[in-house]
């Protein structure tokens, strides 16, 4: 049952991000600005303690836009979006900063993202073993 919420979240979250601007006033006053090279990316971000998204309750969740422009409820999305720019989107590629130190206390913390990334479906599911390294992993993208 608690993957059926993650997902109903999820999606909702989605559907208002991506669907949100064609609403009211953007409607009324269309842009002419040329289009994007790529297609928008848009993804929800939910955090939680347990092991798998399966088990765990989310905690937070924050919607990060990337294109047309850094948007969303990610309260840094310029750099999040500029992190995943330079991963090619790609979460797994996103590394860990060496700087931070982190205590070995284990209280598993797993991430998930679900969305569009330039056209693509991304679904991804990461735990980590405490909050600070999920913070130093992705700095930008899995700070929130």
């Amino acid at each position: 049952m608690r993957n059926t919420a993650r997902w109903a979240t999820t999606l909702g979250l989605t559907a208002a991000t991506v669907c949100g601007p064609l609403t009211g006033a953007a409607l009324a006053a269309p842009d002419h600005t040329p289009a994007s090279l790529h297609a928008p990316s848009a993804l929800v971000l939910t955090v939680g303690h347990g092991e798998s998204a399966t088990l765990a309750t989310p905690v937070r969740a924050v919607t990060l836009v990337c294109a047309p422009r850094p948007a969303g409820t990610h309260p840094a999305a310029g750099p999040a979006c500029a992190e995943l720019r330079g991963a090619g989107g790609d979460l797994e590629a996103l590394t860990a900063d060496e700087d931070v130190l982190c205590t070995r206390e284990y209280e598993p913390v797993v991430v998930t993202v679900d969305g569009v990334w330039e056209g693509r479906r991304v679904s991804y599911e990461r735990t980590f073993a405490n909050e600070c390294v999920k913070n130093a992993h992705g700095s930008g993208v899995f700070a929130f």
